[in-house]
């Protein structure tokens, strides 16, 4: 059952979801349904400073973002 605070941030934005996932019931989910641009997309709405895209991370640190990376930014991010 969701709590009324849940509630309201789904109702702003269904990103908010993974945010209330265990660590564990997160990874699986990230591993088993998204794919590497779905990391990339949470990643740049949640922390739109970052750097993630691929051309950005070539342009300033000169590789690109791991599938396996994203994902544990994306833990780290949304439990953080």
């Amino acid at each position: 059952m969701k709590t009324d605070k849940e509630s309201i941030l789904l109702e702003k934005h269904p990103n908010y979801r993974i945010m209330f996932l265990s660590t564990q019931a997160l990874k699986e989910e990230l591993q088993s349904s998204w794919s590497r641009q779905d990391l990339i997309s949470w990643l740049k709405w949640n922390d739109p400073n970052g750097v993630y895209s691929d051309e950005e991370s070539l342009d300033e640190i000169g590789n690109i973002m791991s599938f396996e990376e994203g994902v544990e930014l994306v833990i780290k991010q949304a439990l953080g």
